[in-house]
């Protein structure tokens, strides 16, 4: 028996050395996708506040001359009174 167990002695510390191998190796990839998902939750809002703000700034350039086209078609609608109740506006 004692023969047989220093046979399997070396086996055993063999796959124990593989396995912690894998182990670290997972590991390892589980420490890199926690670091990835934390950029990306950090990035999302810095991506999605950008692109508010760009919003923002689009829509204040729209707004006076979506101002200054409802007062040029208040002004047509009144100059020509039929044409604003016809549905051809």
């Amino acid at each position: 028996m004692a023969v047989d167990e220093q046979n399997e002695l070396p086996e055993a510390t063999q796959r124990e050395a593989e396995l912690k191998r894998q182990f670290d190796g997972l590991q390892s990839q589980l420490t890199e996708l926690h670091r990835a998902r934390e950029e990306s939750m950090n990035e999302k809002p810095d991506k999605h506040s950008k692109k508010l703000e760009q919003s923002a700034e689009k829509l204040s350039q729209l707004e006076p001359k979506n101002l200054t086209l409802r007062d040029e078609n208040q002004a047509l609608n009144t100059a020509n009174p039929t044409h604003a109740d016809s549905g051809d506006t």
